[in-house]
């Protein structure tokens, strides 16, 4: 037994440093200028299609990680991500929608693959502390952006736009070389998985999808995630519009940054002592009501209300799974979440459009309004669950 604590642990602190690698995804704002100027051409979409295809990513690496292994996944996904930044440094300037293509979809596949196969294997590691190494492994991926935002930067002032993308994509291949062998899932015969795994059915993603708490679980994602896909882009310009000085904006994105990794550590460790969907409605509640605040919000209340949605949302990262793995078993979670995070993308995609004409203050309580309903998606769920026990 201490033989596979010590691999487990090996597995939670590989998996975790390679997270915090993988987490570049979330620093594409500091490479918009200086890329958008570098080809002449404005590339903020970039970030778009990097998250589309990290939801990609996850789904795909899910529905084959049982197949291949958890090592094969991540090191896959990180040489993509690798590959996708040394391609995106060849990029001609007459074609410059290219990085489209290497840097966001080539490395968001990529990442996405090797995210998920690194949290399935922390849950299956742990299974009586999911919260704990969950909340781990994702909190070093929220926690890249307060990392590497100041390292890009330099390098950029530095090196150059082309020289940056280089040698990160070296560090990169350099580091999944070096550690994804030490990321795998344990034997289907280990005591560490065995225990967790007789305890409840094991969903296939098929049956999943026949069951009404899949759909409380991903709707309560997609509407709870909507207000920090509103803020995110315009943390500046909000709080320019709040008479705020830029300075101060700038403060908020290192703020939100700090609080959206810590969100993800703290709340899952969280569940496990008061349950998934307490700390679930817990994050919705607190976004609801500090989005609602935002309407109004000046000065250090518009500051909090703003780290408090980031902190919700870098929850989400963490308890998600975690409520996927528990209603639905760890066998099957890495495609199962796979599934959830479709919604995620959807809401990444859908809000920023059709809520980007609505008056600021409308368009906080519309947000507000649909983390409220989140929240009564949680309460149906946590009703549900004692009928999904019986009749399975």
């Amino acid at each position: 037994m201490t033989q596979e604590k010590n691999t487990g642990n090996r597995v939670l602190i590989a998996g975790s440093i390679m997270q915090l690698f993988l987490g570049i995804i979330y620093v594409w704002s500091v490479f918009t200028i200086p890329v958008s100027e570098f080809w002449n051409y404005d590339l903020r979409l970039t970030s778009s299609f990097m998250l589309c295809c990290f939801v990609l990513g996850i789904l795909t690496g899910g529905k084959i990680q049982l197949k291949y292994g958890a090592s094969k996944i991540v090191f896959s996904g990180g040489f993509m991500l690798a590959a996708g930044m040394m391609l995106a440094s060849f990029v001609p300037s007459t074609v410059p929608w290219l990085i489209y293509v290497t840097y966001g979809m080539i490395g968001g596949f990529g990442v996405g693959m090797a995210y998920n196969a690194i949290i399935t294997s922390a849950q299956k590691w742990f299974p009586n502390k999911r919260g704990f190494a969950t909340g781990i492994s994702v909190c070093t991926f929220g926690f890249s952006t307060v990392i590497f935002a100041p390292v890009v930067d330099k390098l950029v002032a530095n090196l150059g736009v082309i020289n940056t993308f280089r040698t990160l994509s070296l560090i990169f291949c350099v580091t999944t070389l070096v550690l994804f062998k030490f990321i795998s899932f344990p034997a289907d015969s280990a005591p560490v998985a065995s225990s967790a795994l007789a305890e409840q059915k094991q969903y296939t993603t098929s049956e999943m999808l026949k069951t009404k708490q899949f759909y409380f679980i991903a709707f309560s994602m997609m509407l709870f995630t909507a207000s920090y896909f509103i803020l995110n882009p315009s943390f500046k310009s909000f709080a320019l519009e709040r008479n705020l000085a830029e300075s101060v904006g700038t403060l908020i994105v290192q703020i939100t940054g700090l609080a959206n990794a810590a969100g993800r550590l703290i709340i899952p460790i969280l569940a496990d002592k008061i349950g998934r969907e307490k700390a679930t409605f817990s994050i919705i509640a607190a976004t609801a009501l500090f989005t609602a605040t935002l309407s109004f919000a000046t000065g250090a209340l518009f500051v909090i209300a703003i780290a408090v949605v980031a902190f919700c949302f870098g929850a989400s990262s963490g308890i998600y799974p975690l409520i996927t793995s528990e209603y639905f078993g760890l066998k099957n979670v890495g495609s199962n979440y796979g599934m959830v995070m479709v919604s995620f993308m959807l809401s990444a995609m859908l809000f920023p459009i059709y809520l980007s004409g609505l008056d600021a203050k409308v368009k906080f309580a519309v947000l507000a309004i649909m983390a409220a309903v989140s929240g009564v998606l949680i309460i149906l769920l946590s009703i549900s669950k004692k009928t999904m026990k019986r009749s399975s």
